[in-house]
């Protein structure tokens, strides 16, 4: 059986099958497209645009966000985030707040009903990833999140030598 077998770039020395690196790309990508279903269901199932959907996320990590702050976190420019905060506002999940320090700035916070919203979407999540692990048997859990760790090392390896 003849097998082409890809030379590393950056390491001659190390070589990858063909059929491996075959395999490795059809699993992301069944992977990528079972996170986008989810992604679409989760929207849907709490009303939420996926953008949207994404910026309220980030008030689990934070109690106060700036446009700013949220721009830089979903890597989108300014403009496209007001439009997120406007549509967020009028759904009254976030509100404005002056900052203390500088009245310039305008800082936004989850309102109660965010908040509610934010932990019914946590709830889901943690439900269904309880559901995902709950398929493995305890050792192959232990398996695949040391294997998970170690992919998502090589992945932001490889996205820091490609910036």
């Amino acid at each position: 059986m003849n097998q082409i077998v890809e030379k590393s770039p950056t390491d001659p020395t190390i070589d990858v099958p063909d059929y491996q690196l075959k395999q490795f790309q059809e699993l992301i990508l069944k992977l990528f497209q079972c996170c986008q279903e989810r992604m679409q269901y989760q929207c849907e199932r709490f009303g939420l645009p996926d953008a949207e959907f994404r910026c309220l996320m980030l008030f689990g990590e934070e109690r106060y966000l700036t446009a700013k702050g949220i721009a830089h976190k979903m890597n989108v420019v300014k403009s496209r985030v007001s439009k997120i905060i406007e549509g967020l506002l009028k759904k009254k999940l976030i509100q404005r707040i002056k900052d203390p320090e500088d009245s310039r700035i305008s800082l936004l916070s989850l309102t109660p009903q965010g908040s509610k919203k934010l932990n019914d979407i946590n709830g889901f999540l943690k439900k269904v990833h309880y559901e995902v692990l709950t398929q493995m048997e305890p050792d192959q859990r232990k398996t695949v999140l040391t294997n998970l760790d170690i992919l998502k090392a090589s992945m932001e390896a490889v996205k820091e030598m490609m910036v």
